[in-house]
């Protein structure tokens, strides 16, 4: 009963999110933003220390299309008064709050698989030498940016339904990513930086992009994308406690 309630919901939300306005726009967007930034990083990169990790860093900016898509699912239902409707319709707030997450999930891993694999052609076309899509590192980077996009997304949709405002929940998800890697190139301590490096979501989580050096790196590929993880969960779980708690 549970599985058939989730599956419906999951489904109104498929449909919610196509016809939401800007819905393919955001998507699209997404790809061309990643793709280019990738592509022009390349073509003006004066070294290649890790072509793959050069080729899929247009991942940094594209992921503010994703946050965009998950604080407007949220954010435009609590403005429009829609929400009321969508968790009377859902016996369970927590089941509403998992449809949603899987159902942006999901477009945002197919956007994202579509993004990285074009980044990766770029690159493949405009760097010298050294990168191979059948690598296995670079694979790894390749699947690891795609579940990175998919994971700030959550973790989008977490902060979004604990503040209830698209504006808020915009700048905080964007501070939240981008306050750490700020602050890694503003200090100057070394063992400050690797720190913050190691706790912070967009820098750990990229971790995951890296091919070469991996000695060198303030936290593993994995682990770092784990790291995200953790954020993720953590804002889903703030979201969903406050969305228990509190009136739509």
């Amino acid at each position: 009963m549970k599985a058939l309630t989730l599956r419906r919901a999951c489904r109104s939300e498929w449909t919610k999110l196509r016809t939401e306005p800007g819905f393919r726009w955001l998507l699209a967007g997404l790809v061309a933003v990643t793709v280019a930034v990738g592509a022009a990083t390349s073509v003006t990169a004066r070294t290649v220390g890790d072509p793959a990790r050069l080729a899929l860093s247009g991942v940094t900016v594209g992921q503010t299309l994703a946050v965009v898509l998950a604080v407007l699912s949220v954010g435009g239902e609590y403005g429009s008064g829609l929400i009321q409707l969508t968790l009377s319709s859902v016996p369970g707030r927590a089941t509403a709050l998992t449809a949603k997450a899987a159902a942006l999930g999901a477009v945002v891993a197919v956007a994202g698989a579509v993004a990285v694999l074009g980044s990766l052609v770029a690159g493949l076309l405009l760097l010298s030498g050294g990168l191979s899509l059948l690598d296995e590192a670079v694979l790894r980077a390749a699947v690891g940016s795609v579940l990175y996009l998919v994971l700030v997304t959550l973790l989008a949709l977490g902060i979004t339904f604990a503040v209830r405002d698209g504006a808020v929940a915009a700048g905080a998800v964007l501070a939240l990513l981008y306050l750490f890697p700020l602050l890694i190139h503003v200090l100057t301590d070394s063992w400050l930086q690797r720190q913050l490096a190691r706790v912070g979501p967009m820098p750990a989580g990229l971790a995951v992009q890296a091919t070469t050096g991996l000695d060198r790196l303030p936290i593993g590929p994995w682990t770092g994308l784990g790291v995200l993880a953790i954020w993720s969960a953590a804002c889903l779980a703030v979201g969903a406690v406050l969305l228990r708690r509190r009136d739509a």
